[in-house]
């Protein structure tokens, strides 16, 4: 999939979430076989305003590259600066986040808000490409309804205006992430543009990724939710796509192993108290499935310190391996 001068191989991303992708999770995906990353949410007015919680935000590691800054606001002008910013400190890509149905992004015009404001959002985007020379991506709802045309149009709006793809998450805004992505949303807009169109929503195994672009057409997948825990997903979705042999899941070993060097990387990123407090929501996701998984989650979610979540590890390594032991 080419996005400018980019090209990305296997056509499957890290989609953006915020409060999760990082810098360590996003580099960990990459080396799982993601061809690119985006961060969280990045406010345009906070960039701005150089606060350095967002500047931060911006900080990005050679190893994770490609990787693509989403970020979100109501002005043109404000939104430009903020790409351009996104661009100084590296980013490879700019997305422009009109998907957000959160109350507060919402309130402030931004977000999926922009699906209501067609020729604002317009106006970001034609802003964005205009003061940068990176590719500029849209990540798009399905919009204020359930048919898909507010998609179709801003889709289209956005091809007029420059960029060179949008994403597009197939729910509503209402539904936020609740009910069935409805991919045939994906499918109209691939059809009504020429630009590169990827695929968000309900993307949980490599044969989704397979079914989805069989299914609507689109360039690219982007994976969020089904990553937590388990990154391993995007090399299977890549070989999956490429008509390759799936590889083998990662033994228990192996996912012990990451989660406990993912724990070390945020230690190393955020220092101990904050690290620790990031990770313990991605120790809970890697333990998914295994055996004692629910008691060695709540240890997890109280944990303290660094030594805490690698003694969890080792419970769990060690539960897994009694587990297997046993007759039958």
């Amino acid at each position: 999939m080419r996005i400018g001068d980019l090209t990305l191989h296997p056509p499957v991303a890290l989609a953006p979430m915020s409060g999760i992708n990082d810098r360590p999770f996003r580099l960990l995906c990459r080396e799982l076989g993601a061809s690119a990353v985006w961060t969280g949410l990045i406010s345009a007015n906070a960039l701005r305003h150089r606060s350095q919680k967002t500047d931060d935000l911006l900080r990005f590691l050679a190893e994770e590259h490609p990787v693509c800054a989403q970020i979100f606001g109501a002005e043109p002008d404000v939104v430009a600066q903020a790409a351009v910013e996104a661009e100084r400190h590296g980013a490879d890509l700019v997305d422009i986040n009109m998907g957000c149905s959160v109350p507060k992004v919402l309130k402030g015009r931004a977000g999926a808000a922009l699906m209501a404001d067609p020729e604002r959002g317009e106006a970001i985007v034609r802003a964005c490409v205009e003061a940068t020379s990176v590719p500029v991506v849209v990540k798009l709802r399905t919009g204020w309804g359930d048919r898909g045309a507010d998609a179709v149009e801003m889709a289209s709006r956005c091809e007029r205006a420059g960029a060179a793809a949008v994403s597009v998450h197939p729910r509503w805004v209402g539904q936020r992430f609740r009910g069935a992505a409805d991919w045939d949303v994906i499918r109209c807009v691939r059809e009504a543009v020429a630009i590169r169109v990827v695929g968000s929503g309900d993307v949980n195994s490599a044969s989704d990724a397979v079914r989805m672009r069989e299914v609507t057409g689109c360039d690219g997948v982007m994976i969020g939710q089904a990553a937590l825990g388990y990154p391993w997903i995007f090399r299977e979705a890549g070989a999956a796509l490429a008509g390759e042999p799936t590889p083998p899941p990662p033994t228990v070993e192996e996912r012990i192993e990451l989660a406990a060097r993912h724990v070390s990387l945020a230690v190393a990123d955020r220092g101990p108290k904050w690290g620790v407090r990031e990770m313990r929501k991605h120790v809970s996701w890697y333990l998914k499935g295994m055996p004692m998984a629910r008691s060695l989650r709540e240890k997890a979610n109280h944990a303290t310190a660094e030594a805490h979540l690698f003694a969890i590890l080792g419970e769990a390594r060690e539960a897994a391996l009694s587990a297997a032991a046993r007759p039958g």
